[in-house]
């Protein structure tokens, strides 16, 4: 008797899970989605990014990763429309990292940082669920509902300035652990540093 397959039911709890959704690049710069079987835009990348789903993107003919390069287009083109989050000078200074001995430590920061905000932020949409209809919420409905929410949201940014503080010191303490050894924070004459006296 013949046997018919199944597609696939989705995973659940002890089943393995799913495997990671991959994206290909071809020359002429189209995304090609393996799992549907057709290509789609950066703008359904970020769909899938605000999802949260996890993907790879990789080059169709090199098979590199290409999963930074893809993201950081989404950055460039969401900090060139609208409203930017990255000044002009957090972008500088961002630049002038690369190279520098610190440039590993201030990603470990950044993503630290990028992780706590998301906490604080989960923690808020869940305190303030039931509060308002998200159909109904307008951009001046939202400033309406924050401005009676700021006692709770100084409380939540206060705790996440003071994790940032907490692990700046941190990072500089580190730095002082290395006294005169060259690509440790703090030695006269590195970039960004004034040149040493003589």
């Amino acid at each position: 008797m013949p046997t018919h397959r199944r597609a696939a039911a989705p995973a659940t709890e002890g089943d393995a899970p799913a495997p990671l959704r991959t994206l290909k690049k071809y020359p002429n710069r189209r995304l090609y989605d393996t799992r549907t079987s057709s290509y789609i835009t950066l703008a359904d990348v970020k769909q899938m990014v605000l999802a949260g789903e996890e993907f790879e993107v990789r080059d169709a003919k090199t098979g590199e990763d290409l999963t930074r390069s893809i993201l950081l287009q989404i950055i460039l083109e969401e900090e060139s429309g609208g409203v930017p989050m990255f000044s002009t000078a957090t972008l500088s200074q961002i630049i002038r990292l690369y190279g520098h001995a610190m440039q590993g430590v201030m990603g470990t920061m950044l993503e630290k940082n990028m992780a706590a905000f998301a906490e604080l932020q989960s923690q808020f949409i869940n305190q303030s669920k039931g509060l308002y209809d998200p159909k109904h919420l307008s951009p001046e409905l939202w400033t309406q509902f924050l401005g009676g929410q700021a006692p709770v949201l100084q409380n939540l940014m206060g705790n996440y300035v003071e994790q940032s503080r907490s692990m700046f010191e941190q990072m500089q303490k580190a730095g002082n652990l290395f006294p005169g050894i060259p690509g440790i924070p703090g030695i006269p004459g590195m970039p960004g540093f004034p040149p040493a006296k003589k």
